[in-house]
This record gives C-alpha cells, structure tokens and sequence, in this order.
C-alpha cells in the first residue's frame, strides 16, 4: 500500500498526526503515540528510539482500555447499587461507559492506521 493511503483526510487518521511522508510526520506520530501509554514508557530508550515498538505497545495499552471499560460496563449494574449510588449516577455511568468504549475503539483504529503507516515507513528507509 501507498503512505497516502493514511492520509488525516482519513475518519481513523488522528488529526494530531502529520500527513506519512510529510516533514516530521513520525516525530508527531510519536508524540501521539507517547500521549496514550502510561508516562513512564516515555523514558524508555528503545521506545524512544523505534517508533513501530512505540505503536506496538500503544496497540496492546489501549486493548487492554478496551477490555477495562467492558468489564465496566457488564458489571455496572450488578455492582453499582452495592455502592449505595443513586440510580441516576449508575445509568449516567453505564452510559459513559459506553461512551468510553467507541471513543477507545475508534483510538485503536487510529493506533492501527499510524502503526501501519510507520511499519510501511520503516521498511521504505530500509530498503525494503
């Protein structure tokens, strides 16, 4: 596939993200990346260094949000009232809840479309 076909005209390319093959286009898909892993991470050398590792685990950290808000969501009803919440804090909860998951799986589509993008990129400089 062609680099423009991750284009920010795409409804999954992140809009903080430079157009592939523009001027720093990686350093901002990195910036990014970095703003969805814990803080930590941002310090390690290896991610730093190889953007694709960077997206790789920015794929995996917002899978498991994913599986988080779900198990949320399932167990909301059972559980919320247990807490002594008011009906109406449980219903606005279940709903963000569900809010939460298409906003995280639309995240994850993004880190898809930036990580394929960065691996077609990669194998490009290298030569293949």
């Amino acid at each position: 596939m062609a680099l423009t076909t991750y284009s920010p005209i795409s409804s999954d390319w992140p809009c903080q993200v430079k157009t592939p093959g523009s001027y720093d286009w990686e350093r901002s898909a990195a910036k990014w990346l970095r703003d969805l892993v814990p803080a930590r991470y941002a310090s390690y050398p290896a991610l730093i260094r190889h953007p694709v590792l960077l997206a790789r685990h920015a794929q995996i950290q917002v899978q498991q949000e994913v599986r988080v808000a779900r198990t949320a969501l399932q167990t909301a009803r059972a559980e919320l009232p247990a807490l002594s919440l008011p009906e109406s804090v449980i219903e606005h909860t279940i709903r963000l809840y569900a809010a939460e998951i298409m906003q995280l799986q639309h995240i994850a589509r993004s880190v898809r479309a930036v990580s394929q993008a960065l691996l077609e990129s990669s194998s490009t400089r290298a030569g293949h």
